[in-house]
């Protein structure tokens, strides 16, 4: 399979060193300072684009991508307020593909898992509050973190006593989202079911980004045979 690179940072070269390691190639790396790249022939030769850029630059990626005929897999968050339609339109009536999630990691794939059975079964339990902690580097730029996001709507969907997520914020009906940056930690995700009784938590713990890259290698091996906007939950049918 044929990689362009969208964004060299740590993940960046993290997920260059994996897809190497699996006997992929890497074709073209796009990073700040060579953005003419887009248009170039080894860009367009690319099957998938791996794309972790920022919040502000991520949608303009998928564009050029996609222009260059080349479907992208991102971990990039924090734009999905602003072109969460314009993308769902261009991969469901356009023809464009995008693998997207908030964190590739397969222990966070099955960790939501568990979370979305667990707030089923606690929705015949009134007497449990629900609230999540998110921590992260101190280099990350947006808060709440993208997979805290996912992991509170994936509780809302299913726990009718709770309504929207709230950053610090408490009161009816709001689930309760309090994020934390320390040093240099990849991400850890906490939801707490408490009552008056007892404490339910369940935790992910990342140890390092590698999971977090070969998820997205693994999402990219997908996407090359599949179409349309692609999530997990896709590749991953628990």
């Amino acid at each position: 399979m044929k990689i362009a690179l969208i964004g060299y940072g740590k993940m960046g070269r993290m997920i260059e060193e994996i897809a190497l390691s699996r006997g992929h190639e890497i074709v073209s790396i796009i990073d700040i300072d060579n953005q003419d790249e887009f248009r170039s022939e080894a860009f367009a030769s690319a099957d998938v684009a791996i794309e972790f850029t920022t919040p502000w630059t991520a949608y303009d990626n998928y564009r050029k991508a996609w222009a260059a005929g080349v479907k992208v897999v991102s971990g990039s968050t924090g734009w999905m307020k602003d072109h969460g339609d314009e993308v769902r339109k261009a991969c469901t009536e356009d023809g464009k593909t995008l693998f997207w999630a908030s964190n590739f990691s397969v222990g966070v794939a099955i960790f939501s898992a568990v979370n979305t059975y667990l707030a089923k079964i606690m929705n015949r339990f009134e007497q449990y509050d629900v609230n999540m902690v998110e921590t992260h580097h101190v280099h990350k730029l947006d808060a709440p973190s993208g997979t805290a996001i996912t992991l509170a709507e994936q509780i809302l969907d299913n726990l009718d006593r709770k309504e929207r997520w709230g950053l610090h914020e408490t009161g009816p009906g709001v689930l309760r989202i309090d994020d934390i940056r320390r040093k240099e930690v990849p991400g850890i995700h906490t939801i707490t079911y408490d009552s008056p009784e007892d404490l339910i938590t369940i935790t992910h713990d990342a140890h390092s980004r590698r999971g977090f890259a070969l998820g997205a290698v693994l999402a990219a091996e997908y996407t090359v045979s599949h179409e349309g906007l692609l999530t997990m939950s896709d590749l991953f049918q628990f």
